[in-house]
């Protein structure tokens, strides 16, 4: 069955995908945030790509659970 989502199922999946490639760009890669922004908030010590981490983790679940709502919301079309 095919369903006739709204904008914003795509926007909150998209977002989801963005922070999930965020977070584990991150964990793979910790000083992206120092080669990106010409700052160093944590001096090197990882605090901070730690805590960006866990931000992220928490946006991205928060936006598939939006998502995920917004699907199971969305009634089928009928065929």
């Amino acid at each position: 069955m095919k369903r006739r989502l709204r904008p914003v199922f795509w926007i909150e999946s998209v977002l989801a995908l963005v922070t999930a490639f965020l977070m584990v760009l991150t964990v793979a890669w910790p000083d992206w945030v120092e080669s990106v922004f010409p700052f160093d908030p944590d001096q090197h010590n990882g605090s901070f790509e730690w805590g960006l981490v866990v931000s992220l983790f928490v946006v991205t679940m928060a936006f598939a659970v939006l998502a995920k709502h917004e699907w199971y919301r969305t009634p089928p079309k009928p065929t």
